[in-house]
């Protein structure tokens, strides 16, 4: 009992402890936002009384509300796209019968191995011949299909009731109609993980926006506190304000969805 209680006893002291270290980053991220730049440097840790003047600083000399807006825009629209095009193709990979469609799903896991950087210079020549640079369609057209989504539907698909499609086929449902109707609402908690995923990946996204998005009236969020650093002399305060700010749409994403998020990547299919 003894033993049991020290073991207890250690093991809470490892989760508490680790708990604090990683809140702690965030906890500094948001009193830095409230602190000025000196505050920040000396490694103040308590709130301070600079958050008003921050503010004030970041609406005269950066454009966050409409970065904010081309972020949530082009993110929304990848996150939607690519949820669809992936959950149809993993649908496809794992209900359908085809003795090809193994191959096929090796070669697109093979094409995770190679590194993103790699594929930036032909993605550009490809894009900027097109005229789709600083456009819209050209941030999202290249993270609409991705391997890692269709075989992470394909996994999910695994445990979905064949008897279901089945049983709708023969109430005279075509195809498209079975995954609207029959295959989305089963597996809403695969969707909403790979929603999760989707939109923090293109939300954070930062090299392929810097390549494509070349004017500062199409700049993105993870740009705009990027162009925070580039000077002579950085201002953390208002470094740590975009920072939070930034950070803010992908923290209430996953805490109003953690519950489905949890499911989904557990595999659970209701």
């Amino acid at each position: 009992m003894i033993v049991s209680r020290k073991a207890k006893f250690f093991e809470y002291t490892f989760i508490i402890t680790i708990s604090l270290l990683s809140i702690f980053p965030f906890y500094w991220m948001l009193v830095g936002a409230t602190n000025s730049s000196a505050d920040v440097i000396t490694g103040r840790l308590i709130p301070g009384k600079h958050l008003w003047d921050n503010i004030k600083t970041m609406h005269e000399t950066v454009h966050m509300g409409r970065a904010f807006w081309n972020s949530l825009r082009t993110t929304v629209i990848q996150t939607v796209l690519s949820i669809f095009v992936c959950s149809m193709a993993g649908y496809g990979f794992q209900v359908y019968r085809d003795k090809g469609k193994d191959r096929l799903m090796s070669i697109l896991l093979l094409s995770m191995m190679i590194p993103l950087a790699t594929t930036m210079v032909p993605l550009f020549k490809m894009f900027s011949s097109v005229h789709l640079l600083n456009t819209t369609i050209g941030f999202v057209l290249p993270g609409i299909s991705t391997a890692f989504l269709i075989f992470f539907f394909r996994q999910n698909s695994a445990a979905f009731p064949v008897e279901t499609i089945q049983a709708a086929r023969v109430d005279g449902l075509n195809e498209f109609m079975i995954y609207l109707q029959v295959y989305m609402p089963i597996m809403a908690p695969t969707f909403a993980a790979a929603a999760i995923v989707t939109f923090m990946n293109a939300w954070n996204n930062y090299m392929w926006p810097l390549i494509v998005m070349q004017s500062q009236n199409m700049q993105t969020m993870p740009l705009l506190v990027t162009g925070l650093t580039s000077g002579y002399v950085t201002d953390y305060g208002l470094l740590m304000l975009a920072v939070s700010i930034m950070t803010l749409p992908t923290i209430i994403i996953f805490f109003t969805q953690q519950r489905r998020f949890i499911e989904g990547v557990t595999g659970s299919v209701k």
